[in-house]
């Protein structure tokens, strides 16, 4: 579908893909872009604290680009991590500083990315990772030469104590991997965006889709209404709202899922050893079993600026299975800020294996005092092959979705909304990266996520124990 410059554009969702899309197509000279989001970003900042219940919405976000031998996420992570140095380079000389910011924040952080196994040895994938990346960039921590090249670059190879004597502890550093300052970085691509003229409208009623516009008779979309009951009109709509999105395109089923990851969180005082052991100066993002299944699949990062340390479990993907309006069961996110939520804690497993971490890694932050006070479910949009879904949907002339993030796509902020565009406008669409995200059914081919097993699965969690904060603070 060929497009004019000045035809108007719908974004639904101001998250990763969302922003991403509408800040690249300012920057080629769209005019009339438009995103909408139920969230009132500009009074919330992106913080989950602040009532934020989108994955977008947080504290920090891992960037990392080992993986393993698909390169087309490697390479697009390399791409990314170029952006993200360009962008605190903006920030830091004073060129762009979003309202609320200053030229001492940053977007991201290099203080590399560790992948830890309990095994005598690394993973494959690991191994092909390394072999995958520019040489130089990933060190073992077994390998003497590598360890000498981490000391000798400051990287500190030997940040996390395995507790128990004998058993191993081996990993891998990603020296060009770190973090994102993801609520900074929001609010730098959203004041991006709209520094090449896109609009935005915010809020739980005036930006809150309500359900698509048809063109009678046929599938095709012109555009989307409003809790307020407004009409907004667009030769192209684009659904980039995250955990949200498979509820309001029901023809992702079988594609997609609605899944959850579960995070703990601990403050840690100021007056605390741990305050400068577990800064970002001191302290990797990292990585434990990440692929292992319901023991490991744990992630997390340093001591964030106000205090927090945050650990996330996604060795189980949970499920909020509900019947929607044609019948069918869909799982939808809910979280303590959305309406009609009963869910005020975490799954007891991803507890469970996260205290377990804690105790065996870090036992110090318990021994002075520490603990697990806060949870939250964070939920996430994948697809049955972890890939990214970037296409027009079949059938639906008008439509397009950007969605599929499967945990693993805010590392590409910068860059993503490039290649969207591209897509919008039928360029390169040749490429290995383009073909992986396209519309596509499962057929014979084995799952890497299993999903849509409903209400009777499971990782549903109406299915599974919960533990409320109330108990956080009992030893598991």
């Amino acid at each position: 579908m060929a497009l004019a410059k000045t035809d108007p554009i719908i974004i639904v969702g101001a998250g990763v893909f969302g922003l991403s899309t509408a800040l690249h197509l300012g920057r080629r000279g769209y005019t009339d872009v438009t995103i909408f989001d139920s969230q009132p970003y500009d009074k919330t900042l992106y913080s989950y604290f602040e009532g934020c219940d989108a994955a977008s919405a947080d504290m920090n976000k891992i960037i990392r680009a080992g993986y393993g031998k698909d390169t087309v996420y490697q390479d697009l992570t390399l791409e990314s991590v170029a952006g993200w140095t360009a962008w605190n380079d903006e920030l830091h000389a004073g060129k762009t500083v979003p309202p609320g910011m200053t030229k001492t924040d940053s977007v991201w952080v290099n203080n590399t990315a560790i992948s830890m196994t309990d095994a005598d040895t690394l993973p494959n994938f690991e191994l092909d990772s390394i072999e995958s990346m520019p040489a130089g960039t990933m060190l073992v921590s077994t390998d003497a030469k590598d360890c000498a090249t981490a000391k000798a670059k400051g990287f500190n190879m030997e940040q996390f104590a395995r507790q128990t004597p004998g058993k191993p502890n081996v990993f891998v550093l990603d020296t060009t991997g770190g973090f994102a300052c993801a609520d900074k970085a929001c609010r730098f691509a959203l004041h991006k965006a709209r520094s090449y003229g896109v609009k935005t409208v915010f809020g739980p009623v005036a930006g809150k889709i309500v359900d698509l516009v048809y063109k009678p008779g046929t599938g095709d979309v012109t555009g989307i209404t409003t809790a307020d009951g407004k009409t907004h009109l667009a030769v192209l709509t684009v659904m980039a709202c995250g955990g949200w999105t498979p509820t309001l395109v029901p023809s992702l089923d079988g594609l997609n899922e609605t899944t959850a990851g579960s995070v703990a969180l601990l403050k840690i005082p100021r007056s605390s050893p741990y305050w400068d052991k577990l800064a970002p100066e001191n302290f990797p993002t990292f990585m434990h079993k990440l692929r292992d299944g319901e023991p490991g699949g744990l992630y997390g990062f340093p001591r964030h600026e106000s205090g927090w340390f945050k650990i996330g479990y996604r060795g189980t993907k949970y499920t909020n299975p509900q019947v929607q309006k044609d019948g069918k069961e869909r799982s939808v996110p809910v979280t303590r800020w959305t309406e009609g939520d009963k869910i005020t804690s975490i799954p007891a497993t991803a507890l469970r294996v996260i205290q377990k971490f804690l105790d065996e890694y870090l036992p110090g932050l318990g021994a002075s005092g520490i603990h697990i006070s806060k949870t939250r479910i964070c939920w996430y949009n994948d697809s049955f092959d972890n890939h990214l879904t970037i296409d027009h949907v079949p059938n639906a002339a008008g439509l397009m979705v950007a969605t599929s993030g499967s945990g693993h796509a805010f590392k590409y902020l910068p860059s993503l909304g490039n290649w969207v565009v591209d897509i919008i406008e039928g360029v390169g669409l040749d490429r290995p990266a383009v073909k992986a995200w396209k519309w596509r059914s499962l057929g014979a081919a084995k799952p890497f996520n299993v999903i849509m097993a409903g209400s009777k699965g499971p990782r549903a969690l109406q299915n599974v124990p919960l533990v409320p904060e109330t108990s956080m603070h009992a030893k598991l």
